[in-house]
């Protein structure tokens, strides 16, 4: 126990305030002219605040529709490093859309961005050469012939990587150079013959570098080294992966476009999340006392650190981010559910209350790193493997992990010996867990079982029964399946706010759904509206309403867009999703030495999964970029709720592993018990900051918290009524031999 007397702990806590009083000023408000660190500075998304959006036009004149989706893939490469959260996406049968969010410069950033076109690696050759069957030559501008041994169609991929210099072994900065198979043996012809003199790349009719062959390369990988600095490689790898393109660009049209949610979006939901941490804090206190207190301090500290880092890693925040966010609140207040519940037990078995302090610090340190790794590691595969708004959630969950555990781990064990040595010595400070009989849980688990089975049927009846009626399993929305782009020119300038206020409610009357984007071209009476595919007949009054009720042109421009979601954003995801299961898997085995532990987890973790998905399903919730974050942030919570409870039981069978005979449904239902507070509590308290922000939320909102608030009553009640029984079955022949 930390030996701080009184005064030195008053004047450590005092200190301790007044450092998150400055720091809480400074998300809020910032410093210097550029209010640097002021949380309004935080990155914000395309739904949030808007961008820049491009239109490139196919130069080629034949082509085919693979060729197309090729390059709108790497344009997707390409632009993600502008942001996780940019937008790519055909436009008729030639176009190819690209936008990017926060930034409006789009002079700046059509410059940055390039012209996308041909790129080739090439050699010197004699002015006689004029191709063959399979080299091409290349004659540039000040009359130098080359022969093309490698053109953008053979690149795979490339990426800036730190690399070490062989002779001093300081850091080399390289670009890592992937080809494909075609590719693989030009560049073997390629270094092979032109060991020791240098491959040029030409771009855009310039060489922009020429680099030297020092050995033949057959494995289809190359490292371009010698960079000078990691922006120097970084754009290297950006010019190769944009003139790897499978076809030849043009930019039409660029122009600055609002948010798709607008102003009331961010003001609504930063209000709701204050009202919902209030509520929590509050909550804290009332049942843990003086813990409760330090729990809605270190909550306070933990949003302002979230806050910070956004800000200063330059992350982009949208929809499916503030998904993350919650999340990540939500287990910061189970990690201190999970630490004062355990005061409260040891208090309860007589003990101390610096021992008891102690003592639930250390037991809860065990279930706190269990639940936060297997989501850590979640979030690692999914921004290694995932794309677009899958890797931008993933980014903000595993921040706001890392900083949960900080938060409750460090500062809060910190504030409790404070607040002890300050005088908070009095078991009454703390609360006593009361004791509470133990629920037999397992006597009625062919229920609990027979109502997931029961559910989950419901949910693919639903599906089935949507497709045969012409429905489509699910509503899905522009983003999953494309739509319909008409740009309309109204007769006054309409912000954001009044076009979901106003003009959206009309439109979706007509159509016979909310799945409208609004997008305003910034100094302009203008706004793009993307819908989903609309009959003739409904098209004809959609566009007359508009002119009658809202004073719009006649005419306008109409043309068929496609998903922003692309086919290998989706497969991306799901093989994300299905390493992250396998890895979770593969450590709680490897923690809790039971294959059986890892096996019920994943079941129970589909389980909740399948469920929403149901969800989705039966109430025609529109499935949308904010469907991937939704399942995600129900696996996050899943598995965390989980965890507590087979490392409960974990504990209750280690005290008895001695004994001749276990009784094993005893102990698993003493375990569900033991934490049942912990489940109600993390529940009730994840599940008050979503329902707030589904209650004052904007319609996109609500569609968005309302599966996650099934989700997280899903979570509940799997952790409680099937986790544990999954184990039992699985367990109970082992255990009465």
């Amino acid at each position: 126990m930390n030996k701080f007397g009184k005064g030195k702990s008053c004047a450590i806590f005092i200190v301790t305030i007044v450092c998150m009083v400055a720091l809480g000023l400074l998300a809020g408000f910032g410093f210097g002219e550029k209010k640097t660190g002021a949380a309004k500075n935080i990155i914000l998304g395309l739904d949030l605040k808007g961008g820049v959006s491009i239109t490139y036009e196919v130069v080629d004149e034949e082509f085919t529709k693979e060729q197309l989706e090729d390059t709108k893939y790497k344009l997707e490469l390409r632009v993600s490093n502008y942001s996780t959260e940019s937008e790519v996406y055909t436009v008729g049968d030639n176009r190819i859309t690209v936008d990017i969010p926060g930034a409006y410069d789009a002079e700046k950033i059509l410059e940055e961005l390039g012209k996308p076109g041909s790129i080739m690696f090439a050699t010197k050759a004699d002015s006689s050469f004029t191709g063959d069957d399979t080299y091409s030559a290349y004659t540039a501008p000040d009359g130098t012939v080359y022969k093309v041994w490698v053109n953008g169609d053979d690149v795979a991929d490339a990426q800036p990587i730190n690399g070490s210099d062989k002779t001093t072994g300081a850091t080399d900065y390289e670009v890592e150079l992937k080809l494909t198979d075609s590719g693989k043996q030009k560049f073997a012809e390629a270094t092979t013959e032109n060991v020791g003199k240098t491959i040029s790349i030409i771009y855009d009719e310039k060489v922009i570098s020429s680099p030297t062959v020092e050995s033949a390369i057959t494995t289809g990988q190359a490292v371009i080294n010698g960079m000078g600095s990691y922006e120097a490689a970084e754009d290297l790898a950006s010019t190769i992966r944009i003139g790897s393109l499978s076809l030849q660009l043009k930019e039409v049209s660029s122009q600055v476009v609002g948010a798709k949610l607008g102003n009331d979006a961010i003001s609504s939901s930063l209000v709701a999340g204050l009202i919902g941490l209030a509520i929590v804090m509050l909550f804290m206190i009332i049942v843990y006392r003086v813990p409760g207190v330090v729990a809605s301090i270190a909550l306070a500290i933990y949003t302002v650190f979230e806050l910070l880092v956004l800000n200063g890693f330059d992350l982009t925040l949208t929809l499916p981010g503030i998904a993350g966010i919650i999340l990540s609140i939500g287990m910061a207040v189970d990690a201190n559910v999970i630490i004062y519940a355990r005061i409260k037990e040891e208090l309860a078995a007589g003990r101390a209350v610096d021992t008891s302090i102690q003592t639930g610090f250390k037991k809860a340190a065990s279930a706190i790193i269990d639940g936060n790794i297997t989501t850590i590691i979640a979030a690692l595969v999914l921004m290694w493997k995932g794309s677009g708004t899958v890797k931008g959630f993933a980014q903000t969950l595993a921040i706001g992990i890392i900083l949960s555990v900080f938060t409750a781990l460090v500062i809060s064990k910190l504030l409790v010996y404070l607040m002890y040595n300050m005088g908070c010595k009095s078991v009454k400070c703390y609360g006593v867990q009361k004791e509470r009989k133990t629920i037999d849980f397992l006597k009625h688990k062919v229920v609990w079982f027979t109502i997931s089975i029961v559910v989950i049927l419901a949910g693919v009846v639903a599906m089935i029964v949507n497709s045969a009626s012409g429905k489509g399993a699910f509503d899905y929305s522009i983003e999953f399946k494309g739509g319909t782009s008409t740009t309309v020119t109204f007769d006054k300038e309409y912000s954001i706010d009044e076009f979901n206020n106003t003009i959206k409610p009309e439109i979706a009357k007509i159509i016979g759904n909310n799945d409208i984007q609004g997008q305003k071209v910034t100094d302009s009476t203008q706004y793009v509206i993307k819908t989903q595919v609309m009959e003739s007949d409904v098209r004809d009054e959609f566009k007359q309403m508009l002119v009658d009720k809202f004073n719009a042109d006649e005419k306008m421009e109409e043309t068929n867009i496609s998903s922003s979601i692309s086919g290998e954003m989706r497969t991306n995801a799901i093989i994300a999703v299905i390493i992250a299961t396998i890895c979770m898997l593969i450590y709680i085995w490897f923690r809790f030495k039971d294959i059986k532990f890892a096996s019920s987890a994943v079941i129970a973790l589909i389980h909740d999964v399948v469920i929403v998905i149901g969800f989705y399903a039966i109430s025609r919730t529109t499935v949308g970029t904010t469907f991937i974050a939704c399942m995600l942030t129900i696996l996050g919570y899943s598995i965390n709720a989980t965890i507590v409870i087979f490392d409960r039981i974990r504990e209750n069978l280690a005290m008895v592993k001695n004994s001749r005979a276990i009784d094993l449904k005893d102990i698993v239902n003493k375990s569900i018990t033991q934490t049942l507070t912990r489940s109600i509590y993390t529940s009730f308290t994840t599940f008050v900051m979503v329902f707030v922000l589904f209650i004052m939320g904007v319609t996109s909102i609500r569609e968005f918290a309302l599966p996650i608030m099934v989700g997280i009553v899903c979570g509940g009640y799997s952790s409680v009524f099937i986790t544990g029984s999954l184990w039992y079955v699985m367990s109970k022949k082992k255990y009465e031999k």
